[in-house]
């Protein structure tokens, strides 16, 4: 039946540490969220509009000042020409932008290549929509694709390819060799692009994120996917961004209008806000939290573990075995988090077949002090995994 797909799915990665990190009291190092509040202003703009804008129903594809705001933000921030009028739709957050697009473009039997590690809703409303995942695996420490992996996995029957960049949990922002070579294939098999790039604002370092719409023949056959949540550390805001051609953006309206309708006008008022004034906060954020990937690295390498490179998104990556963890990075995190208090991020979770299972996905994005203990307890819960 139909109905398996859904009501077979266990319980996220992600609910279960966090849940487990509530009863427990652990630190939660596991789901992705920061400790700061966010931008005081844009918070302030939003309750500004709660109280004296309008709160009854917006246009189903969004406010114009915010759409409007959202192709200024990119033809700024990307070099993209996006029509604000026919090309951007506002959703209830990226998984909602995700959802909208499987359901309105995936026909039964459509083949979509997806990359493991995977975001935990790809695979559920792929199927929903009837497509059929052909999954390509990624591997640590690098995470990257190549021409034979692609030649493996295209072919007539591919619609669609699913691109998480930059890469979570990896924290990977992949080159442009790399993502001008799925464009070839993209191309050459008819194959419509569907980006999920909410972590695009959070790269650090000299990495350079770009999407995969600028590069030759991807224009027209990309969707862009974008999160105001991720941009602004409003995680709970849920306020996504739909991109994509005109005839591509009509059909995606359709969906999202019979998903959520449309998102809180308060909550879109402030993002186009944010969006307008947010050049300096664009610019301090990654390195803010460039600081603390540092600070958990270093502190983490002084205790004798072995963290993976990190270009962007809120996540560090632990080598389990090489940090002298013989346990398998579930087994691990569940003694981590109940008997050592802090919780993480699996990330055999991520994959459905032929896991990686021994890297440990920490979140960063938190108070010092909190990263500080995390380091003792993932020290603490090493030593409990040796003494048994």
């Amino acid at each position: 039946m139909a109905d398996a797909i859904f009501s077979s799915l266990p319980t996220t990665i992600f609910e279960e540490m966090s849940g487990l990190a509530r009863e427990l009291g652990a630190l939660n190092l596991g789901q992705g969220f920061p400790d700061d509040p966010g931008p005081e202003a844009i918070r302030a703009k939003a309750a500004d509009a709660v109280l004296n804008g309008y709160n009854q129903y917006p246009p189903m594809v969004g406010l114009p000042e915010l759409r409007q705001a959202v192709a200024a933000h990119y033809a700024g921030a990307q070099g993209l020409d996006l029509d604000w009028a026919s090309e951007v739709t506002i959703t209830s957050g990226a998984t909602e932008a995700l959802a909208a697009t499987f359901l309105g473009l995936i026909e039964p039997g459509d083949e979509v290549v997806v990359f493991q590690p995977v975001y935990d809703a790809y695979l559920p409303l792929i199927r929903r929509a009837g497509g059929t995942p052909k999954l390509l695996r990624l591997s640590p420490p690098h995470w990257r694709f190549d021409r034979a992996m692609l030649e493996a996995a295209f072919s007539d029957r591919t619609r669609f390819v699913v691109l998480n960049n930059p890469i979570n949990p990896a924290g990977v922002v992949l080159p442009p060799e790399d993502l001008a070579l799925l464009a070839e294939f993209c191309v050459r098999h008819d194959v419509t692009a569907v980006c999920d790039e909410v972590w695009e604002q959070v790269v650090f370092g000299g990495a350079v994120h770009r999407p995969l719409m600028a590069f030759p023949g991807m224009r027209g056959r990309t969707v862009k996917i974008g999160s105001a949540g991720k941009m602004f550390g409003l995680t709970g805001w849920k306020v996504g961004f739909l991109m994509a051609a005109p005839e591509l953006s009509r059909t995606l309206a359709r969906a999202h209008q019979f998903l959520t309708f449309t998102t809180p006008p308060n909550l879109q008022t402030a993002v186009a806000f944010g969006l307008e004034t947010g050049a300096d906060w664009f610019t301090a954020m990654p390195r803010t939290l460039e600081r603390s990937r540092d600070r958990l690295a270093e502190s983490l390498r002084r205790e004798g573990f072995v963290v993976l490179p990190g270009q962007g998104t809120y996540f560090l990556n632990l080598d389990l075995p090489a940090s002298g963890v013989e346990e398998a990075d579930r087994a691990f995190a569940l003694r981590a988090v109940r008997e050592a208090g802090v919780a993480s991020i699996p990330v055999s979770a991520l994959y459905e077949e032929t896991p990686v299972t021994t890297i440990l996905r920490l979140c960063f994005a938190k108070r010092d002090e909190v990263l500080d203990a995390a380091v003792g307890r993932l020290a603490k819960a090493r030593e409990l995994s040796r003494a048994d």
